[in-house]
């Protein structure tokens, strides 16, 4: 794959806060938009939840090219300096775990405590090579292609067939999606690798994941349960898949507090 990460902007991201109190910064995951942290609206009662747009994604415009670890990196300590955010929570799942890992690890003094959910700092080397793919995939029939694939990775086959509100906004939202977004952030997806930077991470850190996550997250998860300085241990999601927080919000809230202290 061709290789040549260019700057992000941030004159055209939105930023959407929501609730009082300490800022609690939210990075959503491949094909999905701030909006997947909605089911964390309970913690508005405590927190400040601070979310936006992966570039090419929802109502954030798509980027001049390609980019990379350090380019989402730089863009998000620039929009943070923009909202005049000087330190806050961080979570991120899937694309946006692996993103949450290599900010804590460059910026440690803006990180009080780190949550990751289903992700890696490093995919494996058939991961890495789908990737392209996908991206392929995604560019040349859109990302309607690979909803049957994503749905059966994301949810439980339980959660599938119940069909409810969290299933139906995670398909809509990969449904309007626009394919060279996708595309491009499948190429972020095979270059990441924040293994160094998650060893550097200072802040306390959770991580979870679906109990019927892959085995390559699984594996991931041990890897930084021993590797980050902060680790808090591993909680599995009981009866989810990757996109553990939406299948299992009350769950999911419920360690949130627990962990942030609130």
């Amino acid at each position: 794959m061709d290789w040549n990460p260019q700057a992000l902007g941030i004159g055209d991201v939105i930023v959407h806060r929501r609730g009082k109190g300490e800022p609690l910064v939210l990075i959503h995951c491949l094909g999905q938009s701030w909006r997947f942290w909605d089911v964390l609206e309970p913690l508005t009662d405590r927190y400040e939840l601070v979310a936006y747009s992966l570039p090419g994604h929802a109502d954030t415009p798509l980027p001049a090219g390609q980019y990379g670890q350090d380019e989402t990196t730089a863009q998000l300590k620039a929009l943070l300096d923009r909202e005049g955010i000087v330190r806050a929570h961080l979570a991120g799942i899937s694309m946006g775990g692996s993103l949450a890992q290599h900010f804590a690890g460059t910026h440690p003094e803006m990180v009080d405590k780190l949550i990751l959910c289903d992700c890696t700092p490093l995919y494996n080397a058939e991961s890495r090579a789908n990737w392209p793919v996908r991206a392929g995939i995604a560019r040349e029939k859109g990302v309607a292609a690979l909803i049957p694939m994503l749905m059966g990775v994301f949810f439980t086959p339980g959660s599938i067939a119940e069909n409810g509100p969290d299933v139906r906004h995670v398909r809509e939202t990969f449904e309007a999606c626009s394919g060279e977004g996708y595309a491009l952030a499948c190429e972020w997806l095979a270059m990441v690798d924040a293994r160094e930077q998650a060893k550097r991470i200072a802040a306390p850190t959770l991580i979870m994941l679906g109990s019927e996550e892959r085995a390559a997250f699984k594996e991931a998860a041990a890897w930084m349960h021993a590797n980050i300085p902060g680790s808090q241990g591993v909680v599995e999601v009981p009866m989810a898949g990757h996109a553990s927080v939406r299948e299992r919000p009350e769950f999911a809230v419920a360690q949130f507090r627990a962990f942030l202290g609130g």
